[in-house]
């Protein structure tokens, strides 16, 4: 026989199904891993770069879960930035620039250090699936290998289809064939399947760009870094990106080619992403504007081939160049590939569990793109609690949710499989009702001491959140327990152009003006900079946060718990809701359809209006 029995097979080596055979091995699981190209684990498909907006702090939570993500990123990285750091800390967001090859290296070679994780190339086409429960898989080379759970990461290849001007053909991504057979499985099973659409920009030759005809965009004075651990460092030189604008000479070239582009000739029938356009739609919907910030961004230390932010385009290829041409410093442009449309079929969430495991055929978890998400970070996340999860459930052991106080993640799962989505699900700030708690600075502290307890984040890791949490107290008491007189003060407070004082004061009086940072007392007092002298600067960070916005993280906690009594009321699954008659038709259907466990979760089923929670809420008796 080839193959053991395995506890857990993951299809496809994408963000996702790295960190769900990660995960599950690193917890005790035989994991097989099975891809169709053990050269492309963990590619990079579209933008080298990791982070961002809100998925900043995705990856953080990743890593204080013991995912590898960041620390994958940092050995990455060619230039790290931090967003928004003129806004609240609720809004500061890590994002790192990557090389792209060396990203998929550090990830193979990661996964290949954990002794549980096996690897197998190939295509899988077909589940056995016996008695409602999944068994195992059925590849391209005819074997059938047995498992106790699937994790289904599929990305863009499930019947995936590209575009590029007339031209269409079958395949994942750009040069890799389409995957067939698991979409009509799981259909004839009766799950319902859809299609979405992303797409890509073309990829450059950075030789035959003039850079002065552009905005330099360094990284950081003092980068920073993902994770956690001590494993990684900040980078130290980084490669610059640089910025540039279209004009109405590049979007009159694209206009020429709408006639036989795929998306206005009708050939794409999937839903693209809102928040990450194609040229041409925004050339369609914003023509009020008359330019589109393109960012030119490095692939890696070693290599010529530059990536063209923000110009997705699924135009034939002679349109793209003469439109990339207009472009200021591209004159000279040459392409290394042209920019492409993919679609693919996904499943729309609420099919799942808050556990990723899907509601008709048990031990089968679905992760990533296959969900209907876009983008790295938010696969990632679901791959990794995919993972987590699949193992608690086969050692017979309470799954773990994040709830939406606790974690970006569990905002991200909450949405799908309540919500669902039929467009390319992207995470933002926006989307969190609690997002002054869920900072990118605060992730270890609120996730892992948790994922410790189920036998995946090390002890190394809560030895460091123990340190960090008992150092930035003591620096809030010194800070409420030292005075500092107005002379020493005003010193500070003068070179601040901010109001001086008029006799002493607490230090815990004066950080709280927006201002005032710890660094500037660490500056301008010597006693200060003596007494914090020991201190890590994510303790002195974490210090500052809580002390500049107590009220306000004090305020979401209340409401967090007030939101908590909802969670704690359970549904049983198989609850009839067409009994209650003063329920809406709409809840009635949503609510059947979706079968919420806890109140909490009903309440935000999109349909399901406060009123019909009121009337669930005296059926249950509650």
């Amino acid at each position: 026989m080839l193959f053991k029995e395995y506890d857990i097979i993951v299809v496809g080596a994408g963000h996702a199904g790295c960190e769900a055979a990660a995960s599950a091995a690193n917890m005790g699981s035989s994991v097989l891993l099975i891809t169709m190209d053990l050269t492309k684990v963990a590619q990079m498909s579209c933008n080298p770069a990791m982070g961002g907006v809100a998925k900043g702090q995705i990856v953080r939570e990743i890593d204080a879960l013991g995912g590898y993500s960041g620390i994958i990123s940092d050995k990455s990285t060619i230039q790290f930035r931090m967003l928004n750091l003129s806004k609240g800390p609720a809004m500061w967001s890590p994002r790192s620039q990557n090389d792209r090859l060396l990203f998929g290296k550090f990830w193979r070679d990661q996964l290949e250090t954990i002794q549980m994780v096996d690897f197998w190339q190939d295509n899988v086409n077909d589940l056995i699936i016996v008695d409602g429960s999944v068994r195992g898989v059925k590849t391209a080379l005819g074997l059938e290998i047995k498992c106790k759970a699937l994790i289904l990461t599929s990305g863009t290849f499930m019947n995936g289809k590209i575009h590029i001007g007339k031209k269409s053909f079958g395949g994942g991504r750009i040069g890799e064939s389409a995957s067939f057979g698991i979409t009509e499985k799981l259909v004839a099973c009766g799950f319902t399947a859809g299609r979405m659409k992303t797409g890509t920009p073309p990829r450059v030759d950075g030789r035959s760009l003039d850079y002065s005809k552009m905005e330099e965009q360094a990284g950081d004075i003092n980068p920073g870094k993902f994770s956690y651990l001590d494993e990684t460092a900040p980078v130290k030189n980084q490669k610059s990106c640089w910025v540039t604008y279209t004009n109405q000479n590049v979007h009159d070239i694209l206009k020429t080619g709408f006639e036989d582009s795929p998306m206005y000739a009708g050939r794409i029938q999937g839903v693209g992403p809102r928040y990450c356009p194609s040229i041409e739609d925004k050339i369609n919907r914003f023509a009020e504007r008359d330019r589109h910030q393109i960012f030119v961004e490095p692939e890696g230390w070693d290599t010529i081939e530059i990536y063209v932010n923000g110009f997705s385009t699924s135009l034939a290829e002679d349109i793209q160049v003469k439109a990339l041409k207009e472009i200021p410093g591209f004159k000279e442009v040459k392409l290394f590939r042209p920019g492409y449309a993919i679609e693919y079929d996904y499943f729309p969430p609420t099919q799942l569990f808050a556990t990723l495991e899907t509601k008709r055929i048990t031990g089968l978890y679905f992760a990533g793109q296959i969900n209907g998400t876009t983008g790295y970070e938010e696969a990632a996340c679901q791959g990794l609690m995919a993972g987590i999860n699949a193992h608690l459930k086969l050692n017979e052991q309470k799954p773990l949710i994040l709830t939406r106080d606790q974690a970006y993640i569990g905002v991200l799962i909450d949405d799908l499989i309540n919500k669902g989505t039929d467009e390319p699900y992207r995470m933002f700030t926006s989307r969190a009702e609690f997002r002054i708690l869920l900072r990118q600075d605060n992730a270890d502290i609120r996730l892992t001491q948790i994922s410790n307890k189920i036998g995946l984040a090390s002890d190394e890791r809560v030895k460091k959140v123990e340190a960090k949490i008992i150092g930035s107290n003591e620096i809030i008491r010194y800070f409420n327990e030292t005075s500092i007189t107005k002379e020493d003060a005003n010193q500070i407070l003068n070179t601040l152009e901010t109001a001086p004082i008029s006799q002493q004061v607490k230090l815990k009086t004066l950080i709280t003006r927006p201002q005032l940072s710890i660094a500037h007392f660490i500056e301008k007092n010597t006693n200060i900079k003596i007494a914090l002298a020991h201190y890590t600067d994510d303790m002195l960070i974490q210090a500052e946060i809580v002390m500049k916005y107590e009220s306000y993280i004090e305020k979401e906690k209340d409401h967090a718990d007030r939101m908590l009594k909802f969670e704690n009321i359970a549904i049983i699954p198989e609850y009839d809701y067409h009994k209650i008659k003063s329920l809406s038709h709409e809840a009635k259907e949503k609510l059947s359809k979706i079968k919420p466990v806890t109140l909490g979760q009903a309440s935000r089923i999109s349909g399901v209006s406060p009123a019909d929670i009121s009337v669930l809420m005296i059926s249950l008796g509650k």
